[in-house]
C-alpha cells in the first residue's frame, strides 16, 4: 500500500475542482490519501490573512468562505502531524537545502517520515531532496 500526501498545491487544486486531480483523489482509496498538518497551516493563514485585509463585503465572504472549506476539508482528510522524528528531518534539510522554503521542506520531512509519496506539482523544488518520491496527479499520464 502506498501513501499519497497532498501538497498544498494540489489540495488547492482539489478544492477548485480540477478534473485530473478530482479523478485521482477519487480513485485512490482514503486510506492512501494524507495532507501534512503544514498544509493546513499555509491555508489557513491565506485565508486568515486575507480575512483581515478585507476592505469590502465580497472579499471577506471569500475569505470566511475559503476558511470554512479548510475546516471541511481538515475533517475528512487524514493528516500527518509534524512529530519530532519530522522536525529532526526538517532540521537535517534546512542545512543541506537553503533555498527551499520553510513550508516546502516541513512538507517533504513529513512525508519522508512516514515513507509517503509527494503529491505535487512543485518539482523543481522536491526533486533536489533525496529518497523523496513525488508525482504530479495535476498532468495526464
Amino acid at each position: 500500500m502506498n501513501l499519497f500526501v497532498l501538497d498544498t498545491d494540489h489540495i488547492s487544486l482539489l478544492q477548485r475542482g480540477h478534473p485530473l486531480v478530482v479523478a485521482r483523489v477519487l480513485a485512490t482509496p482514503p486510506d492512501e490519501l494524507a495532507v501534512s498538518v503544514v498544509t493546513f497551516e499555509e491555508q489557513l493563514g491565506a485565508w486568515y490573512t486575507m480575512i483581515r485585509q478585507a476592505r469590502d463585503p465580497a472579499k471577506m465572504a471569500r475569505g470566511y468562505e475559503g476558511l470554512l472549506q479548510v475546516l471541511e476539508d481538515a475533517r475528512r482528510l487524514h493528516i500527518l502531524p509534524f512529530s519530532r522524528p519530522a522536525i529532526e528531518r526538517y532540521l537535517e534539510l534546512r542545512r543541506t537545502h537553503r533555498r527551499v522554503g520553510r513550508m516546502d521542506l516541513a512538507i517533504a520531512a513529513i512525508s519522508l517520515t512516514a515513507g509517503a509519496i509527494l503529491v505535487t506539482r512543485n518539482r523543481s523544488d522536491f526533486e533536489q531532496i533525496a529518497g523523496l518520491a513525488i508525482q504530479d496527479w495535476s498532468r495526464a499520464g
